[in-house]
């Protein structure tokens, strides 16, 4: 097995490591008890990682990993004027739907 990575929390941890299995990349999350523990511990020791079981697939767990923390993110003017940021493909103020 091969640590990949700490996540912020395991809700991340979880999702990171699900999405990789899907891929076809055998994966899991370790230390996902370890927050309540902080305090006594390192909080930096105390994070989930994920894990994946067969060292000839980081390359590929790597740059899957690498897409899901850098996606990417739209911007666009709504036709009611409001200026939509982030993920969002509709809009907040009038509820259209962001144009293709």
């Amino acid at each position: 097995m091969l640590r990949l990575t700490q996540a912020s929390n395991l809700a991340i941890a979880t999702l990171w490591a699900d999405a990789l299995v899907v891929e076809g990349i055998a994966a899991s999350v370790q230390r996902q008890y370890l927050a309540g523990v902080a305090g006594q511990l390192p909080p930096d020791q105390c994070l989930p990682e994920v894990w994946i079981h067969h060292p000839a697939q980081e390359a590929r767990a790597r740059e899957l990993l690498h897409h899901l923390q850098h996606v990417p993110q739209h911007r666009w003017l709504c036709t009611c004027g409001e200026l939509v940021e982030g993920g969002f493909e509709q809009c907040w103020n009038c509820a259209a739907w962001m144009p293709r």
